[in-house]
């Protein structure tokens, strides 16, 4: 039986990913994409907001301040944003663009791979703004059966 290099096993591995099992990376890069402050920086990122008239969120991906994004989400700990931008970078997903100015500017954008996850997302999104009196109609009337 001849034995495999790395790069040989990373090759075989890559061909046959299966989230479905335990050791897959795909499952560890589900588990990161859909944690909450991932899918809401993405958003945030991947639109500037409502545009005057407009009730959605206009498309127009654009860079962020760390700052600008501590506002926009909401009940994000410092600790968390941090962490959490990071391992956008480290994906791939997120560029840090840091400018040399008095003080320093640092700046989140989506990258190419990055908005194209930020498409899925975004349909997400509008699903659970669409649907949360439904759903939370139903956690109701499951409450009150249970109970």
């Amino acid at each position: 039986m001849a034995t495999m290099t790395a790069a040989q096993k990373r090759a075989r591995a890559k061909v046959s990913y299966d989230a479905f099992l335990a050791g897959c990376p795909s499952r560890q890069l589900l588990d990161r994409i859909s944690d909450k402050w991932v899918a809401l920086i993405l958003a945030a990122l991947g639109s500037d907001g409502p545009h005057p008239g407009e009730v959605d969120c206009a498309d127009d991906p654009r860079s962020m301040r760390y700052s600008e994004l501590s506002r926009r989400l909401a009940g994000v700990s410092q600790k968390m944003l941090t962490q959490t931008l990071r391992s956008l970078e480290r994906d791939g997903l997120v560029v840090r663009t840091v400018t040399p100015t008095v003080p320093v500017t640092v700046t989140y954008e989506l990258t190419d791979l990055g908005l194209s996850l930020h498409q899925v997302m975004r349909g997400i999104k509008a699903w659970a703004e669409a649907h949360m009196d439904e759903v939370l109609a139903n956690r109701e009337k499951y409450d009150t059966r249970t109970a």
